[in-house]
């Protein structure tokens, strides 16, 4: 028996890198994953992985920020596995840049992948949830369900270059402590890992192959300089960056039993960086 059997989870941006630990981990729990990517090729590599062993996935693909994606992914859930118990808001990037050298548009779209589009996913499901939450009281029973939030060492501390990210990321910490004194009467646990340096594709070094990806019709290119890479490695207490399985570790505590009277938290996943 696993920890999650039975439970349905949504994992945003699961094609690739942190989203993509915590949907295998999730499944290899016992959770059902309903993983989603802006590409359908890497989201799909995700489903075959998990049915592979056993387990159960299905995609929903597409952008997060699109206006009907929060109802479009929440009923793929239900639809396809009857019920939703866990979301992952994941899915999201950077567009770095001091604020003298930043536009309007540059900044709207970091608020509109990691702060609107969770809000919409959150949304979609409220309705579902109270309903569900409603009969299961009526039955004498407590069903807890989860949300997890992506957030950041930026939305915590704040980082230079980064005011767009860092605000939004800051934004998803309030949005957080506000949805679990909302739902906590409808047994809904709603908590935050914010990940410090973790070896994504963000993270790579400039110009890795890796780092170009096309993003909302733009064509972005990721990554740090080595120089950057080694100041921050060297404020780590750890001595090095985190793997994407070890940010995986923190979701799937929010996830678990073991914290279902656990919620409106906010955990740093950083290897000791900015405590």
């Amino acid at each position: 028996m696993g920890t999650l059997d039975t439970k349905v989870a949504i994992v945003t941006g699961s094609g690739r890198g942190i989203g993509r630990a915590v949907a295998l981990k999730l499944a290899a729990h016992g959770a059902a994953i309903v993983v989603n990517d802006l590409d359908e090729a890497p989201a799909n590599e995700v489903v075959d992985a998990i049915r592979a062993v056993g387990g159960k996935a299905i995609a929903c693909n597409g952008s997060v920020t699109a206006a009907d994606f929060g109802e479009r992914i929440v009923k793929a859930a239900i639809d396809n596995f009857g019920t939703l118990d866990i979301i992952v808001n994941n899915a999201g990037y950077t567009r770095d840049g001091v604020i003298q050298k930043q536009t309007d548009e540059q900044f709207q779209a970091m608020l509109d992948v990691h702060v609107s589009a969770p809000f919409r996913i959150l949304r979609a499901a409220a309705e579902p949830w109270r309903t569900l939450a409603k009969a299961e009281a009526a039955e004498g029973r407590e069903v807890i369900r989860k949300v997890v939030n992506i957030s950041s060492i930026s939305g915590v501390n704040g980082n230079a270059g980064q005011i767009n990210y860092a605000a939004a990321k800051s934004a998803v910490v309030g949005m957080t402590k506000t949805l679990a004194k909302e739902w906590g009467r409808i047994k809904v646990c709603v908590n935050c890992v914010a990940f410090g340096f973790i070896e994504t594709r963000l993270n790579l070094p400039a110009g890795h192959p890796d780092t170009i990806a096309k993003i909302e019709g733009q064509q972005l290119s990721f990554g740090v300089p080595d120089s950057f890479r080694e100041a921050v490695t060297a404020q780590i207490p750890f001595g090095r960056a985190g793997t994407p399985e070890e940010a995986a570790g923190g979701v799937y505590f929010f996830s678990a039993p073991e914290s279902d009277y656990v919620s409106g938290q906010t955990l740093l996943v950083a290897g000791g960086l900015g405590v």
